[in-house]
């Protein structure tokens, strides 16, 4: 069977680093595997889904380098989950329930005052067809839970039941069913929540390998015992450790936190994003990798840590920072000639240890074609005259800078610091930068003297 897998974002919001974490494993496992990527969105809730945020997760991933083999919306498919909804209802797995949530808050509150676990107690499966059609009369709609098969034939009677799994990120794994309460699976509305959709969509797109946060994973047992309810086998799962800041602070899609679109617009590049996304958080140091097939070898479920993820946005500058320094001209010469920089090669080779993103090349094309404002400090004028009059004749090359500095050194006795930084800040406006020797047949013979006293 083809390795399957799937990303499945609700369209309420902009994807975060975060959230491009879960959608990279998924992709990069089946890379690995030469299986599927399936991008389905949950949108079943009609409120706060849109369609725009739906195009923006798309554009996102596109950014990061995901390219699904497959896109599914939810709610193109709510037959599908109709039919399996019914089918757990005429196997008596799927049972009507009449509680307000404040009703059931008070049951909660003194199940915990008695010292016992807040589990609903199944009342909605004991009413007679008498008290639903009472309850319905007073405008009551019913929410609908699923039994979990966590008891011997009487469902008021639980054991402990486990189910366990191995998963690909943190071993040997199990949820007992008795402690938990029977899943709601549609609302009052007879809108459906995440659970059964997903289920039936995993089913039915052949979904192999469910890869997602570790947020998920105590409702791993609630959603294997549906699978075999609805007689499918379940697919293996991993469970990620989630990212968060240096702090332990959690991502947010609703805040906006480090989304990718705001990373894409501070003009970070994918690769950066992503190489920090994946390696975070495992046993592999975070390197930048230039390339997705150089981040899929380093790749491994097994190496994801059991703690949490943490890490400084800082280092995202500190990553795109060595991915552009080794950037060839052929990557950027469109992206520069974009940003109205004619420089070429030459320009881009001089400046590129200089930039942390891209678009820093703009200060030193700046710098080449002027106007700056030159930075001359009193002290210095003389010694800059002075200068001026021995910068070497012909070409201005590569070479040029080291004989003329040499000849001011001799003139004035001036070396070191003294020497250089009132030449640089003086043809740059800047007090640091690329190496004056390549930068000075950039700036030309012109500029130079006009930018000296």
């Amino acid at each position: 069977m083809m390795t399957t897998v799937r990303f499945a974002p609700s369209p309420t919001g902009h994807i975060h680093i975060g959230n491009s974490r879960t959608a990279l494993f998924n992709w990069l496992f089946a890379k690995k595997s030469d299986g599927k990527f399936i991008l389905r969105f949950d949108d079943t809730d009609t409120e706060r889904s849109r369609a725009e945020y739906a195009d923006a997760i798309a554009a996102d991933l596109q950014w990061l380098g995901i390219t699904p083999d497959r896109i599914e919306r939810q709610s193109s498919r709510v037959e599908s989950y109709d039919t399996a909804a019914q089918k757990l209802k005429d196997a008596g797995l799927l049972y009507a329930c009449y509680e307000t949530p404040d009703e059931l808050e008070r049951r909660r509150s003194r199940a915990r005052a008695l010292g016992r676990p807040p589990v609903y107690d199944r009342a909605g499966l004991k009413l007679t067809d008498d008290e639903r059609a009472a309850l319905e009369a007073e405008g009551r709609r019913p929410h609908w839970r699923f039994v979990l098969p966590n008891h011997d034939g009487d469902p008021f009677t639980t054991r402990r039941t486990e189910v366990s799994w191995t998963d690909l990120c943190r071993g040997d794994q199990s949820v007992d069913l008795a402690s938990l309460s029977d899943p709601v699976l549609i609302r009052e509305d007879g809108s459906y929540l995440y659970t059964l959709p997903s289920i039936v969509d995993d089913i039915d797109m052949g979904v192999t390998h469910v890869i997602r946060g570790e947020d998920h994973v105590a409702n791993t047992g609630v959603q294997v015992a549906i699978f075999e309810a609805l007689g499918a086998p379940a697919p293996v799962f991993a469970h990620h450790n989630l990212l968060t800041t240096r702090d332990g602070e959690g991502l947010s899609k609703r805040k906006g936190a480090l989304s990718i679109g705001s990373l894409r617009d501070a003009g970070l590049e994918p690769m950066s994003v992503a190489s920090l996304a994946v390696l975070t958080g495992t046993s592999h140091s975070v390197e930048p990798m230039a390339e997705m097939a150089k981040l899929a070898e380093a790749f491994d479920l097994a190496s994801v840590s059991r703690s949490s993820a943490k890490f400084d946005p800082e280092e995202l500058n500190g990553l795109n920072a060595r991915l552009v320094h080794e950037m060839p001209f052929a990557d950027v010469e469109g992206r520069l000639a974009n940003l109205g920089i004619a420089g070429g090669e030459t320009f881009w080779l001089a400046v590129r240890g200089n930039c942390v993103k891209v678009s820093d090349a703009q200060i030193y094309w700046q710098v080449v074609v002027g106007p700056i404002e030159s930075l001359v400090e009193d002290e210095d004028r003389d010694f800059l005259v002075t200068a001026s009059k021995l910068l070497p004749e012909g070409d201005i090359t590569q070479d040029s800078w080291g004989a003329w500095t040499s000849a001011v050194k001799a003139e004035t006795g001036r070396k070191g610091k003294g020497l250089f930084m009132p030449l640089r800040k003086a043809l740059t406006g800047l007090g640091h930068g690329p190496d004056m020797k390549d930068m000075l047949p950039l700036i030309g013979r012109q500029n130079i003297r006009d930018r000296l006293p």
